[in-house]
């Protein structure tokens, strides 16, 4: 039987499209239907996931409070940061700690597939101040995040590898900013280095 859903190949888009993600669902083949229950199936597990990590986090922090056991680091002052610096990642320890129960701060979720560059040393690319939400299509603006260079997604770990190279946003609480030694090593602005080797 024919599908009678209309196909989005050759419509034109509209007048204020100026983005290419309004042709992503033209540009791929069509799913078949098993597919298209599989990531939904994949979808609910990752939404069913989240709520168990916010009642964990919710946990955590509430325990980690009555003990105070640690620390929220100071912030980095907005605006310090700037493209070509050198900064170090926090630990993961001390990112967690910056985070709501749904593992965001200020809005800016901190993903599981960011934890490996956790103590390393990387150069902001640039400053976030606009982008373009996927959602509602609309340009809004930002502060207090950067890009980092050779610091991308590429895929979850519930929906596999992604070819897109989306750019991580970071907040710059989880950064520290690295100054730089007579002898041209980097070091801490706060504490002493411990770069990885």
């Amino acid at each position: 039987m024919k599908d009678a859903r209309p196909s989005l190949e050759g419509s034109p888009p509209p007048e204020n499209a100026h983005c290419q993600l309004y042709d992503l669902s033209s540009m791929a083949p069509k799913l078949s239907s098993a597919v298209v229950v599989l990531q939904r199936i994949l979808k609910l597990r990752v939404s069913l996931r989240r709520r168990r990590d916010y009642v964990a986090a919710f946990l955590r922090k509430r325990t980690k409070r009555m003990r105070s056991m640690s620390k929220t680091p100071a912030p980095t002052k907005a605006g310090e940061l700037q493209p070509g610096d050198r900064v170090r990642v926090r630990s993961l320890d001390e990112i967690r700690a910056t985070l709501d129960h749904w593992s965001k701060l200020k809005g800016c979720s901190f993903l599981r597939e960011m934890e490996p560059y956790c103590g390393t040393v990387r150069t902001v690319r640039k400053r976030v101040r606009r982008f373009l939400t996927e959602n509602d299509y609309l340009v809004k603006k930002s502060a207090g995040i950067v890009l980092l260079d050779d610091v991308f997604c590429e895929g979850t770990k519930d929906f596999g590898a992604c070819d897109r190279s989306c750019f991580y946003f970071w907040r710059e609480e989880w950064l520290e900013k690295l100054v730089p030694a007579p002898d041209g090593a980097d070091r801490s602005s706060t504490r002493p280095s411990d770069e990885r080797p």
